[in-house]
């Protein structure tokens, strides 16, 4: 088992699991039960991915996306629920503080494409109530929000619609994290420049050594360690080395070296993005964390692993979450 605990700040298994119709228990993806303790998990964060256009068409979903939402939390309260001796379903930061001492993992729902808001301020309020604390602005499509990234630099340098500005006014209201990960570089600052908590980018890495539109600059990861946010450093291969089709250990401790010494060591996290990536992985899944660390430890001190490993997540949700 590995030592240092973990947070990881995004997956998609709950769509894995609605797509194939499975409960967490039988699954076999890169995240289950037995792989999560194996991994020494801490926090795991379950995203609610909305599809739309090409992904709702290919797989027949007809729900509207608030529907979808409602429907994918249904299901992770039912999971979550159904193992009381693992998982504790986390609200703020009393609750992740609470978790250990019951020798259980916290499960935070979070979101992937707010697509579901629909323009309603009210509707960041409804994803509160059914316990949402992380918000990814959005996908890979223009929403109700703003605008992904891109390789032309004229739309990745669109910024937040008018609604996108008065949504991240309501998260830090609310207590919700802002997640800029997929966002226009544009739109990026517009988070930099109007919210009055941290920010993250729950899945990226660095542009500097792997020249995606989904990475983020050296100005970037600068600009979100001023604002006392992290990057959790995502392990597909894509972002990792141009090129690459499979993901190893040294390729991602690279992007943790890079960041760190870039935008320092408080500013480091982990964002896998594990059942949501069809790369080789030299982890294989959660259960390969142990080989990870053993990486890590090659470029980091002990307390520079704990920090990259949780307590940079930590501090953030201690920061933006209401207890």
């Amino acid at each position: 088992m590995n030592s240092h605990l973990i947070v990881d700040l995004h997956c998609d298994t709950l769509l894995e699991l609605r797509f194939q119709n499975k409960h967490l228990s039988e699954y076999e993806g890169h995240i289950t039960p037995e792989k999560l303790c194996i991994g020494n998990s801490l926090l795991q964060s379950f995203a609610v991915f909305t599809p739309t256009n090409g992904i709702a068409e290919r797989h027949q979903i007809t729900d509207s996306p608030l529907k979808w939402f409602h429907d994918t939390v249904d299901l992770f309260d039912r999971e979550i629920t159904s193992m009381p001796e693992l998982f504790m379903p986390v609200r703020n930061s009393y609750d992740i503080r609470k978790a250990p001492s019951q020798n259980k993992i916290s499960a935070l729902l979070t979101m992937e494409d707010c697509t579901a808001a629909d323009g309603n301020l009210s509707n960041l309020q409804t994803f509160y109530d059914r316990g949402v604390r992380m918000i990814g602005l959005i996908w890979n499509y223009e929403n109700c929000m703003g605008y992904p990234s891109s390789n032309s630099p004229v739309e990745h340098a669109r910024g937040l619609k008018s609604f996108g500005l008065e949504s991240v006014a309501e998260m830090n209201r609310l207590g919700i994290i802002i997640d800029v990960s997929h966002l226009s570089e544009g739109g990026f600052w517009d988070v930099y420049r109007n919210s009055s908590s941290p920010f993250i980018a729950s899945h990226s890495c660095a542009r500097s050594l792997c020249d995606h539109r989904r990475n983020l600059t050296d100005r970037q990861l600068m600009a979100l360690a001023e604002r006392g946010g992290i990057c959790g450093v995502n392990f597909c291969s894509f972002f990792l080395e141009k090129g690459s089709d499979f993901s190893t250990n040294e390729q991602i401790v690279h992007h943790m070296r890079y960041i760190a010494d870039v935008a320092g060591i408080d500013t480091v996290a982990i964002g896998s993005d594990f059942d949501g990536i069809e790369c080789g992985l030299e982890m294989k899944d959660y259960s390969g964390f142990p080989g990870l660390i053993a990486a890590m430890k090659k470029e980091f001190s002990p307390s520079e692993i704990d920090k990259i490993c949780y307590q940079n997540a930590l501090r953030v949700f201690a920061d933006v979450l209401h207890d």
